[in-house]
């Protein structure tokens, strides 16, 4: 392909986009699959940098455009390399005409700006994202992974994380493929932290999906005790068990739940669990250095379904903890309706629980809980607080 010509691919992969984004469709990596599928023509190189022109060009548009060629222009007003590459050649973009609209440049939707967490730093939210990694002490412990892993670096506080390079093939790498390691963000893995599983106890993970966080409370647990990964949904559970297999941790159990009728599943778990940790259906708003169209997904709607989502799981995940147990509840988010106003209603609505502070050596106190953002934590944006049950 040209570089022309990858301009113009790029521009249809943002129509792609963002007619997916306004209809609820696949994900943008899903889309540019999909697309190089069907094109079995362009080379390794060609989709590299078609794929870097749509994600440059998502990054830097906070409201979602009306096109692909608006979104490209935005990017083209700031890099004239890319503004003469629109030149009309064959399989190239027309020539861009005087005043033609492009998007304009932005961090955050407008509707979306008064909602944040006044301590995140919004810039830092589009930043590229490192490989981090988690090793896994069911099988290994990080000065025999390190070795294996040339261009890792550790993560100060996290004695099991090594950190790589952005775009990394870690699952190329025999230490990934022997289950010595896991891909998982350093804002998860404190979160697992702040559940302080021990082996022995009884864990719930209520929101398992596919287990990122279970297999980090199983090595935790270092294999002994009762860790039950629950979900609604039955593929993200189905996509845990051979993980747990490659990371040893074969000690899990997958709870199926019916939605909108958990509770009645989670009956003979009323008053047993020691730590319950609710990792919240969310707006993601923490995770757009790896998924920045999100923001082009996310309405007023449904944040309000979302809250309400995670103020009713919230409810019916309590009655699991035994006297004096933990809810450690989390969300990859950082508007304050989704983190420090859930929590707050939450207390509000359970005279019994109460707040724990948690020690950790990142994050900022916000509320109840602790904000980590990618600014001053180097991790993806999270909101988390440990609910503590009355005796």
């Amino acid at each position: 392909m040209t570089p022309s010509a990858r301009i113009q691919a790029a521009i249809d992969l943002l129509d792609l986009i963002i007619a997916s984004a306004r209809d609820g469709g696949p994900a943008a990596d899903t889309l540019i699959a999909r697309y190089f599928k069907e094109r079995r023509y362009a080379g390794s190189r060609d989709r590299r940098a078609v794929r870097d022109h749509v994600y440059d060009a998502i990054r830097r548009a906070a409201e979602r455009p009306d096109h692909g060629r608006a979104a490209m222009i935005g990017l083209a007003w700031e890099r004239p390399e890319i503004a003469a590459l629109f030149d009309g050649s064959a399989h190239a973009p027309a020539p861009i005409e005087p005043g033609e609209a492009g998007a304009e440049a932005g961090a955050v939707p407008a509707w979306l700006q008064p909602l944040i967490a006044a301590p995140v730093e919004q810039d830092a939210l589009l930043g590229r994202a490192p490989v981090d990694l988690r090793v896994n002490r069911l099988k290994a412990v990080t000065a025999d992974v390190a070795p294996l892993l040339l261009d890792a670096t550790t993560i100060a506080g996290l004695p099991d994380a090594l950190r790589l390079p952005e775009g990394h093939p870690i699952e190329q790498n025999d230490a990934w493929k022997d289950g010595l390691v896991e891909v998982q963000d350093a804002g998860s893995q404190w979160i697992a932290a702040a559940c302080a599983a021990r082996p022995g106890m009884t864990v719930v993970d209520m929101c398992a999906g596919a287990g990122g966080k279970t297999l980090a409370l199983a090595a935790a647990m270092a294999g002994e005790g009762r860790l039950i990964a629950a979900d609604t949904i039955r593929s993200r559970l189905a996509r845990l068990e051979p993980r747990a297999q490659r990371a040893g941790a074969t000690f899990i159990e997958t709870l199926l739940l019916d939605q909108n009728h958990e509770a009645r599943g989670l009956e003979p778990l009323i008053g047993q669990a020691d730590v319950v940790l609710v990792d919240a259906p969310c707006s993601g708003t923490g995770t757009w250095r790896r998924n920045p169209e999100a923001r082009w997904r996310l309405t007023p709607a449904r944040l309000d379904r979302l809250v309400a989502e995670q103020a009713r799981i919230l409810d019916f995940a309590a009655p699991l903890l035994a006297p004096g147990g933990t809810l450690l509840y989390a969300t990859c988010a950082l508007t304050d309706r989704e983190g420090r106003g859930q929590v707050d209603a939450f207390l509000g609505r359970h005279a019994s629980w109460t707040a724990e502070p948690i020690d950790l050596p990142v994050g900022r106190t916000h509320g109840a809980g602790l904000l980590l953002t990618p600014g001053h934590d180097g991790s993806d944006g999270f909101y988390f607080a440990r609910l503590k049950r009355g005796a």
